[in-house]
């Protein structure tokens, strides 16, 4: 037996070991995948972007794993961190899922972002009385979040129109003039519709006969068979979509079907050029040839507008198009694809996979930054089968009826590269419509704005559950105070009470506090099935199921020390006692003290990427000369400060944090030597000197708070594993007491 139980604990430390390294591993990996996203500047969100809350996050990796975008959020020293901010397109999912309400998905900083509308919480304009915006306009691009715009904008438009005076002639003016058929526009007529507005909708894709033809908006533009996140959703007058996730053709289906069966006025074929107010204060919404009145307008409008052009000769040519709805009806073709989005990666993936077709993709930056994951990989894969052409630092130059003129560099070695072609598609993307909502006095001026409130670290999280846990306990307290004359005596003269039938723990008080903690339990244990998406997925939040499972872990504990009758015996029952407080005290003191150590790992991450991006801009002024001093810096400092985070066994980790102080010094003097043999500075010489050892000391604290984190994060398998042993001495003891009735007890009191 001793050689059973020595060989399961080496097992045991193996797989430890084993899983401590995997873990290693994966986090170097998201580390280097941030700086790289640091480094592209996507890291930095366009618009929408989670906020993690470190004095709350525990790690579990749920909002990682609830993100349907790729790499927006990873986990770095046991807690979530953001990776590519650019990536986030507020789906909120994160948020959602998270069960402590340790992650927000908020705008980004827009102090000095000329993009965004100044409006009130009604979606209406600050400067402009009676304008609404509602939509991916108003900077989110979520249509989700442009369906409930759009309901809010005609909500808040019946709630005026029903109290406006009935004095004024306003002749055939509208309630509201929507502009914009897509999510926005759509919902807001299908609410105006329910509340019995009258209303119109001016859209400017498609025909004036076919009032379905230019409806969508933005996703109409989609490539076929783009998968478009939805989300729950609610439709006034349809009621909830059926999923969560539509392709384009299913998501373009439905709503010219909803278009026709509640026959909503929508007049396409008509750009928005202009919005005056006249003299009975009645809005004129001006289209390219039919002008509508309104009391009130809504700009349900997308970001994106009119397509960028590239300005260049021969783009006035049929073959030059400026977006791809169909791959597949481009066959045998030589292609030209301009662009570095997520939208001309596709197109160009796509074109490349019809037969015969030569594709070939000119972007004018030396690296595509801000790609999806998935497209990325996509990419590459089509690079090394060869399908695709790519074109790195170009910009066409001239396009003929049968070639393309790319210039391809930059500085000297620019150079011209004619390319065969047959169609050019020009994804670029577009110039929103900004202009005209600032003539129709829509303001986007930053001052205006309401000044959003600053986040700030909530705590742990876990308030609500322990003030429950509290008046719990405080409960039991006077019960046992009330009842002091049973309980205040030795177990062995309790039998002479007579009060004993009735409390102890096989009594009938002492039951119902036996089956109320065997409940708390079954409720404790059922947030893991939530939590891992097994079941109870409709019933509540995963914050409110951790809030219940730390609440119902105290009062499991609490309630069945009430039916020991505050006496564990060595029994089965008396261990599963004992136990029940030992989880209880791993998972709330533990969930506490955890927090603070990958706390403070990410804190040290944060004060690095801080000052690596200063000590980037500070060397690449001494590149101005035309040397590469600046650049050898900035490797050699990476470098350093990359091997203090190594990865491997213990050992090798002890002995890289033991010689990484001296290969830094012995680099650094290095540097400072070649600095000064090239003329640099001395004050340059001791700004960079300060600014390397400011870096490296925060990555060798953010090194070793990993490691304290490492062995930190043992109390969550030790709490798992206690709870695994409490379910079979709780299984056991409940057996043995239903099989003997009237022996025994949780607690083991008789």
């Amino acid at each position: 037996m001793t050689w059973v139980a020595l060989f399961f604990v080496a097992a045991l430390l193996a797989a430890a070991v084993w899983a401590r390294r995997h873990e290693l591993v994966l986090q170097d990996d998201v580390l280097t995948a941030r700086e790289r996203a640091i480094a592209s500047g996507a890291n930095r969100a366009r618009l929408q972007h989670p906020v993690v809350d470190l004095s709350r996050c525990i790690g579990c990796g749920i909002c990682v794993r609830a993100c349907p975008e790729d790499e927006v959020l990873g986990l770095a020293h046991g807690q979530a961190l953001v990776l590519h901010g650019a990536r986030c397109v507020g789906h909120g999912r994160c948020a959602e899922e998270c069960p402590v309400g340790a992650i927000a998905v908020t705008l980004a900083d827009l102090s000095e972002r000329r993009d965004i509308p100044a409006l009130d919480e009604n979606f209406e304009s600050l400067t402009a009385p009676g304008v609404f915006l509602a939509g991916e306009v108003t900077g989110f691009a979520l249509v989700r979040t442009a369906v409930a715009q759009g309901v809010a904008v005609a909500t808040e438009v019946t709630r005026r129109v029903r109290e406006r005076t009935q004095g004024g002639v306003h002749g055939e003016a509208y309630d509201l003039v929507i502009v914009g058929a897509g999510p926005a526009g759509l919902a807001c007529a299908l609410k105006a519709k329910e509340e019995g507005l009258s209303f119109v909708v001016i859209e400017q894709e498609g025909r004036e006969s076919d009032p379905c033809g230019g409806i969508g908006g933005t996703v109409a533009k989609y490539p076929r068979r783009k998968l478009v996140m939805t989300q729950p959703i609610e439709l006034p007058l349809y009621g909830k979509l059926s999923r969560d996730s539509y392709s384009k053709e299913e998501l373009m289906e439905l709503w010219q079907t909803i278009v026709s069966e509640h026959e909503l006025p929508i007049i396409t074929g008509q750009p928005f050029v202009g919005l005056e107010r006249d003299d009975q204060n009645v809005f004129r919404v001006r289209g390219a040839t039919r002008t509508v009145r309104g009391l009130y307008v809504c700009f349900a409008l997308g970001r994106r507008g009119t397509p960028n052009k590239l300005g260049v000769e021969g783009e006035e040519l049929a073959k030059v198009a400026y977006g791809l709805v169909d791959a597949q009806s481009f066959q045998q073709r030589r292609i030209l694809v301009v662009g570095g989005g997520d939208s001309a990666v596709e197109a160009a993936l796509g074109l490349a996979e019809q037969p015969g077709n030569a594709v070939t993709l000119s972007y004018r930056k030396e690296n595509f930054f801000r790609l999806k994951s998935r497209n990325e990989a996509r990419l590459r894969e089509a690079l090394e089968k060869r399908k695709l052409h790519v074109v790195l630092a170009s910009e066409v130059r001239r396009i003929e009826m049968e070639a393309v003129e790319l210039a391809v560099g930059d500085g000297p070695s620019r150079r011209s590269e004619r390319i065969a072609n047959d169609e050019v598609f020009v994804l670029a993307g577009g110039k929103p419509p900004f202009e005209l909502l600032e003539q129709a006095g829509v303001s986007f001026d930053p001052s205006l704005r309401p000044r959003e409130e600053a986040r700030v670290e909530r705590g742990t999280g876990v308030v609500r559950a322990l003030l429950v846990a509290l008046i719990v306990t405080l409960a039991l307290g006077a019960w046992a105070l009330w009842h002091g004359d049973y309980y205040g005596i030795p177990p062995s003269a309790r039998i002479r009470h007579s009060d004993h039938a009735w409390l102890r723990s096989s009594g009938t008080v002492g039951l119902v506090f036996g089956v109320a903690a065997a409940v708390a339990m079954l409720v404790n244990l059922s947030y893991l099935g939530r939590r891992n998406g097994w079941f109870l997925e409709k019933l509540g939040s995963l914050r409110a199921w951790m809030t219940l499972h730390i609440a119902t872990g105290i009062l499991a504990f609490v309630l069945a020390l009430a039916h020991s009758s505050f006496d564990a015996r060595h029994t089965v029952g008396g261990h599963a006692l004992i136990g029940l407080g030992v989880l209880v005290a791993t998972g709330a003191v533990g969930r506490y003290f955890y927090s603070f150590v990958p706390r403070a790992a990410n804190g040290r991450e944060l004060v690095l990427d801080e000052v690596k991006s200063r000590l980037a801009e500070f060397s690449a002024l001494f590149d101005r000369s035309g040397g590469e001093f600046g650049e050898r810096v900035r490797k050699t400092i990476a470098e350093l400060v990359a091997e203090s985070r190594p990865v491997g066994s213990f050992f090798a980790r002890a002995a890289a944090f033991a010689r990484s102080r001296t290969r830094f010094e012995q680099s650094l003097a290095r540097l400072v030597d070649e600095g000064r043999a090239l003329g640099v500075g001395e004050v340059e010489l001791g700004e960079m000197t300060r600014l390397a050892r400011r870096a490296h000391q925060n990555a060798l604290a953010a090194a070793h708070f990993e490691e304290l984190r490492g062995l930190a994060a043992t109390w969550r398998w030790f709490h798992r594993w206690v709870a695994l042993l409490l379910v079979l001495l709780v299984a056991i003891h409940v057996i043995a007491a239903w099989r003997y009735a009237g022996i025994g007890s949780l607690g083991g009191g008789g």
